[in-house]
């Protein structure tokens, strides 16, 4: 409990620090734009770009071309800066790969809105319409679907595909933004809010290659592990998790309809099975860094029988907590006779894909600021969360529409793009999405992370009476997908 006090106590203080007043003072305003500037150089020696974005992953690709398909910003200048080699997909490959994302229609939206969702759903993409989520510790289960399974909850997506699309659309908007593969950043150098003598202007980006290029927004969408962050020197919240995620792709027993993303808390920690396609599912199974080397190291056999057991095992369930839930179940049932929802069983597992299982350690993190003068943070450069609720994408494609709409504004109305009014307002916009969204994660996790009888039976209660309440569930779902 200690534990769960301090990360919800340092969640809440974040909120109250950092969410900007829409009417915030001018003090406050030039003091978040004091970055230390190098002096010295020549900057009118290198080329001048209305926006650059760092890093070429989903959220940033997706950045760039929101910018780049926006009619208000027509004619600037956009450069997209990625390390990486170009990502062409000209043929889906036979395999599935181990690295999906869940988009929520939300996103779904906005990656239509820029011309990429269609190349996606021609390559590849698993729709499902309903969510199964059980404790392991209990019979509590809840269910997620939409207008009873008429329409779609969400869509499983590989990260590669959703790569693959953006560079194709980017590809047709070379007009608008220029992409700049295989360019490392090496330097970053900040200028003042306010003209100093021999300051840079603009933020200067130094390239491996020696060459120099300066830009009136810089947005970093540079990971985790963000340069950008790291040289401005912005605070950043953080713990680790002492958990990895081992993912793979499954083969089920027998075709299936697969259109249903389950999930089932293991006092270790979460294992889903989320649809590929009628015979195959993604497997994102977070437990303590022990038990994910031991899963890699054994042979298919075992590795398919301990998938199985952890979905079907009720090993870890109490007499006593059966019989309060059960109890606890039959009341709710007599208040609220047509609410809740049956019981579906997961599909079992028969193999897996070949060199699919790999493990990357699980944590969380939350940038105390997401501007600074003329820079912006986006996707996991501002806050990154466990894979538990599949939001960790949508959270940066959250990003990517709000601040397209506030820099298209700014550009309508002729403002600065770099100006910190309007990157207050996106600040204050995300955060106040975020932060609730992180919290509320993060308590899941760490309350699922015991058997201790007490946990078990307040989230047995929690857990049940939620799925009794459809108006509750919807709103967790509209807040979800957006």
């Amino acid at each position: 409990m200690h534990k769960l006090t301090k990360a919800t106590l340092a969640i809440n203080g974040l909120g109250r620090c950092h969410i900007a007043e829409k009417h915030i003072s001018a003090i406050k305003t030039i003091r978040r734009g004091l970055v230390s500037a190098d002096h010295g150089g020549d900057s009118d020696k290198s080329d001048v770009y209305d926006v650059i974005v760092s890093g070429g992953g989903m959220v940033g690709s997706a950045m760039a071309c929101s910018l780049g398909m926006d009619p208000n910003l027509e004619g600037k200048k956009i450069l997209l800066l990625e390390a990486g080699n170009k990502k062409v997909m000209d043929k889906v490959p036979d395999t599935y790969s181990t690295r999906v994302s869940s988009i929520s229609p939300g996103t779904a939206n906005l990656l239509s809105g820029i011309g990429v969702w269609e190349n996606i759903t021609k390559m590849r993409c698993k729709p499902y319409k309903k969510m199964q989520v059980w404790d392991a510790c209990s019979d509590a289960l809840i269910t997620f679907d939409k207008e009873n399974l008429q329409e779609e909850m969400a869509y499983i997506v590989e990260n590669d595909v959703v790569v693959a699309a953006l560079t194709k659309q980017l590809d047709s908007l070379s007009d608008n933004v220029q992409v700049k593969y295989r360019s490392k950043v090496v330097k970053y150098r900040w200028p003042m809010s306010h003209q100093a003598a021999e300051s840079v202007p603009w933020v200067q980006v130094t390239l491996a290659s020696g060459d120099t290029i300066q830009t009136k927004l810089l947005i970093g969408a540079d990971g985790p592990n963000s340069m950008v962050r790291r040289e401005l020197g912005i605070p950043t919240v953080k713990w680790n998790y002492d958990q990895s995620a081992v993912v793979a792709v499954l083969h089920l027993s027998e075709p299936t309809e697969n259109n249903v993303a389950w999930q089932r808390f293991l006092p270790t920690g979460p294992i889903a099975m989320l649809p590929l396609s009628d015979t195959e599912s993604s497997l994102v199974w977070s437990t303590s860094h022990q038990l994910a080397e031991e899963l890699l190291e054994l042979d298919e056999e075992s590795f398919v029988d301990a998938i199985n057991s952890a979905f079907w095992s009720n090993e870890n369930q109490s007499e006593l907590i059966e019989t309060a839930g059960s109890l606890f179940r039959n009341a709710l049932s007599a208040i609220m006779p047509s609410a809740g929802s049956p019981r579906q069983l997961p599909p079992s597992v028969a193999g897996i894909g070949p060199k699919s299982r790999v493990m990357f350690p699980l944590g969380m993190g939350h940038a105390s600021e997401y501007i600074r003068h003329r820079v912006a943070l986006i996707g996991d450069a501002a806050h990154r969360v466990h894979p538990l609720a599949g939001q960790g994408a949508n959270l940066g494609f959250g990003d990517v529409a709000c601040l397209t709409q506030l820099l298209s504004q700014a550009a309508f109305n002729g403002k600065d793009l770099g100006a910190m009014q309007h990157l207050l307002e996106y600040e204050t916009e995300r955060q106040r999405h975020n932060l609730p969204m992180m919290a509320a994660i993060d308590l899941m996790k760490r309350l699922y992370s015991t058997n201790a009888a007490p946990a078990v039976l307040l989230r047995t209660f929690g857990l049940q009476a939620t799925n009794m309440l459809p108006a509750m569930k919807e709103q967790i779902m509209a807040f979800a997908s957006k």
